[in-house]
């Protein structure tokens, strides 16, 4: 008995001594396989990473790096190098391999179990209906007849001929509907009538696939017929259990804990879901029909109520997606031999079943779809979209190897046929269906009637009254609530006692008002279009596909929906049109370019929502929130907070560079430390340093227009000058005197403008003059009796002075802004187009007296009258306005 406890000491020893007792670690150890099952994570998470970076680029899915990956690992390719599948995939360790692959291939069908949703299909069944079972009927067929031949020519006789051709018909048959999501999503297809009917159709096509598929799995592990009957009358009980009582108590357990309300999963329910999904998978194994079945029953149960199915698919796709899914693929391709496709007639049979596959589906479908109505091009790219393949594919496939039916040549030559279906899909799509030629969807319309917009290119008398509000976080909601309150008029008469109840704004609507000269009659604002363009970023996670389906139901898009109606108080003061927009953030500035096109949009509004509370304990006390640009002026501030900020105002940068539009930055300072109010409102100050040109003029017609429409608002107009200037200044300015209309720095392409010439500089003050005169001459208000009102309430001032932007400064801290007890907004213009005055050296002296490190970023981003504002701490929150680009 001592020497076995000595013995057993001693091996024990041995294994923790590892690698120093000369142990290799990446030879199998049945008792301790994690070693070597580590060694193959890192090498498969390595290869389809660095294939996913590399394929991404060109706008193929990840399932195809993942594929590609795996027949790269396997004998294919690298299985060729003398000792390393021994090695690295030895046959011994297979089995490990396979356990974790199949745990992680049941939540992946999981999730996309939750994908499915029913409302599709019930919302576009009569145009999805015929393209799904033309998309199904005839490729199962042409499926059949090929594997005639196949069976012919490469099947051992032993193979069951029936079950063979079922195979090869679901292999053909069948749409890969996760890869399908994933194009649609990426190539922001979802908002159109084809992707949400091509979608619609790929739901059914998948639900009626994995139903063939399961009666196949089910006749081949059946002994008999009577065996398979009683495992498909089975599997349609235990789909009808889920579907019924165990939908509802999952329901009625998710309320109970309050998950369903908060739109995420407890504990307790996360417990209760996995659980779900392995009994699930195991009863359906038992039965004799594969585990995947049950994952993907126990998906579609899932509630979508309040995002809890997308809080759900978070807390697990990570680790699903990213660590166990590529194992299954590798699997796969160390099942694949390329090097078994050596004649002419494998790879001629090759070929036939990709041509037969895609000429199967794609004419069929597109057919169809031209049947239903669409034109060659929709048509075309619906055709397209049905025709991918991908893990649905796999799985048929792997599915049908174990099984015996398939053998490793004709499992081969299918792996090849996915591949390519699946990588050529996006390529067609692009070509069929452009941009261009693409008829969007619009999700939400409501207001009255469209007002015509002003031309953005031209500089007319009359402020634009169509605006696009782009919301992409929903920390931005309180800035784009106070800028769209700032922007829609309060519809009101000059009697106090009469109001508007008709939501329309006719004449005949109009109440009917008694004349009294010692009232000046007001005549009504025109109300506003305003759409809502909401950007949600497209990650590489099933859980950003599941947000895109159901964007309709955007917690954001409710809020400010709600907002709207209750806005001017049942009074039609706003059209609202909702355009959500999926899409990755580095195209978010082309998305909206598009969409303001598309709308013509006479003006781009971009909210910027003030930074978090002051954690600092010196600060404390203060209730007031800090500024978006804080993190970029102080050191104080995290590195993650800075590169957020400079992010975020390249992003900003860029609309303002590629805009075919007007754009104002709205910059929410949060509640004013020495206002009354609690933040800015239609009782507001509004206060305009007028240095001159285009933006300028711009901000000047934007404040008039703001006093014209809010009875409360009150205003200050500065116009600022220079007196005498500065020897240093003086040089500066004519040593950039002809800096160029557009240039790049490294931090990306920017909008500064130089003084062009004599005759540009002289028309552009010409202009300043004639609108200045406009608005602030005595006669203003006889010459414009539609903005007496406003105009009485805007105090019109000149400054002249040698340095006009520390004027401005001190002008924003002084008494005649600080004591009215307002909450202060400075409407700003925000480059120098054409102005006279540069003001580049006096910001650069004001931060060096301020000692204030400043980052490039924000004086692109807000201008120079901007940075100076929000670099001496004035207490106003910011209106910066840029006219459009391409008008000058």
């Amino acid at each position: 008995m001592g020497v076995f406890k000595d013995m057993v000491l001693k091996r024990a020893a041995a294994e923790q001594a590892g690698i120093f007792s000369g142990s290799n670690p990446s030879a199998y150890n049945s008792n301790d396989p994690i070693v070597l099952w580590i060694i193959q994570v890192i090498v498969i998470m390595a290869m389809t990473q660095l294939l996913a970076t590399i394929f991404g680029r060109i706008r193929q899915p990840r399932v195809i790096a993942e594929i590609i990956g795996g027949v790269f690992l396997g004998p294919s390719v690298m299985g060729r190098i003398p000792g390393f599948q021994n090695a690295i995939f030895p046959v011994i360790s297979l089995p490990m391999l396979t356990l974790t692959s199949n745990i992680g291939l049941v939540l992946f069908l999981f999730i996309i179990g939750m994908e499915i949703d029913g409302t599709v299909i019930k919302k576009n069944f009569k145009a999805s209906a015929g393209i799904s079972i033309a998309g199904l009927v005839i490729p199962l067929g042409l499926g059949a007849a090929l594997g005639v031949g196949v069976y012919r020519e490469f099947t051992d006789p032993s193979v069951n001929f029936g079950y063979f051709l079922l195979f090869t018909a679901v292999a053909v048959g069948i749409t890969a509907f996760p890869v399908l999501c994933r194009i649609l999503t990426e190539l922001q297809l979802l908002d159109t009538t084809v992707g949400v009917v091509t979608l619609a159709a790929g739901v059914g096509n998948d639900v009626v696939g994995w139903i063939l598929l399961a009666l196949t799995v089910a006749l081949v592990n059946a002994s008999s017929g009577l065996v398979a009957l009683w495992v498909l009358l089975t599997a349609v009980g235990y789909v009808f259990f889920l579907l019924y009582p165990v939908k509802w108590g999952y329901r009625w357990l998710a309320r109970k804990t309050g998950s369903l309300e908060q739109g995420t999963p407890s504990t307790v329910m996360m417990t209760v879901t996995i659980l779900l999904v392995f009994i699930s998978a195991f009863f359906t194994d038992i039965i004799g029909i594969h585990p995947i079945f049950g994952g993907f029953l126990a998906g579609i149960i899932i509630p979508h109520t309040n995002g809890y199915g997308i809080a759900l698919t978070e807390k697990i796709e990570d680790i699903v997606v990213i660590l166990l899914l590529p194992l299954y693929f590798a699997l796969s391709g160390l099942k694949t031999d390329l090097g078994l496709l050596n004649d002419g007639i494998t790879w001629g049979y090759t070929i036939l079943i990709i041509v037969v596959a895609f000429s199967a589906k794609f004419f069929a479908c597109a057919a169809a779809a031209k049947v239903a109505g669409f034109n060659a091009r929709e048509s075309g790219a619906i055709g397209s979209l049905m025709s991918c393949k991908g893990l649905v594919e796999l799985i048929v496939l792997n599915i049908g190897l174990d099984a015996n039916i398939l053998s490793t040549r004709t499992f081969s030559m299918f792996v090849v046929h996915a591949i390519i279906l699946t990588f050529i899909t996006t390529p067609l799509v692009l070509l069929f269906y452009p941009a261009k030629h693409r008829s969007r969807i619009v999700v939400e319309d409501l207001g009255s009637n469209i007002i015509a917009s002003s031309d953005p290119s031209t500089e007319s008398d009359e402020f634009t009254n169509k605006f696009a509000l782009v919301l992409d976080q929903i920390d931005q909601l309180p800035a784009a609530m106070i800028v769209t309150r700032l922007l829609c008029p309060t519809i009101t008469c000059t009697d106090s006692k009469a109001e508007i109840s008709a939501p329309s704004l006719d004449e005949k609507s109009l109440p009917i008002i008694p004349y009294q000269a010692s009232l000046p009659i007001t005549p009504l604002p025109s109300p506003i279009s305003l759409t809502l363009l909401r950007l949600i970023e497209l990650s590489n996670r099933t859980s950003a596909v599941l947000k895109s389906h159901l964007a309709h139901t955007d917690p954001v898009v409710s809020v400010f929906k709600t907002f709207a109606c209750l806005l001017g108080g049942g009074l039609k003061v706003l059209k609202l049109k909702v355009d959500i927009d999926v899409s990755p953030r580095d195209e978010f500035t082309a998305v909206i370019k598009d969409r303001v096109r598309e709308n013509g949009t006479g003006m781009i509004v971009i909210p910027w929502a003030s930074g978090s509370h002051s954690t600092d304990a010196e600060e404390s006390e203060i209730p007031g929130v800090r500024n978006p640009f804080d993190s970029v002026f102080t050191s104080s501030e995290s590195k993650d907070q800075i590169m957020s900020s400079v992010l975020y105002s390249e992003f900003i940068r860029n609309i303002f560079l590629t805009a075919p539009c007007d754009v104002s930055l709205f910059v929410d300072r949060g509640p004013s430390g020495t206002s009354t109010t609690s933040g800015v409102g239609p009782d507001s100050l509004l206060v305009l340093p007028f240095f001159g040109g285009p933006d300028d003029r711009l901000a000047l017609k934007m404040l008039v227009k703001i006093c014209a429409g809010h009875e409360d608002v009150r205003a200050i107009a500065v116009r600022v000058s220079r007196g005498t200037q500065d020897e240093n200044e003086e040089e500066f300015d004519k040593k950039h005197a002809a800096e160029v209309f557009l240039h790049n720095t490294i931090a990306g392409a920017d909008t500064v403008y130089g003084n062009l010439n004599t005759q540009t500089r002289l028309a552009s003050d010409t202009a300043d003059n004639l609108i200045w005169e406009r608005y602030a001459s005595s006669f203003a208000a006889e010459r414009n009796p539609s903005l007496s009102s406003a105009l009485s309430r805007i105090t019109f001032e000149t400054i002249q002075s040698s340095k006009p932007l520390h004027s401005v400064v001190d002008f924003f801290s002084g008494k005649q802004v600080q004591s009215t007890g307002r909450t202060v907004v400075a409407v700003l213009g925000r480059s120098r187009r054409m102005a006279v005055e540069r003001l580049d050296g006096e910001l650069r002296s004001i931060m060096s007296q301020r000692n204030a490190a400043m980052g490039s970023t924000v004086k692109k981003a807000l201008g120079d009258v901007g940075a100076a504002l929000v670099a001496t701490g004035a207490d106003a929150s910011l209106l910066v306005v840029q006219t459009c680009v391409t008008s000058s």
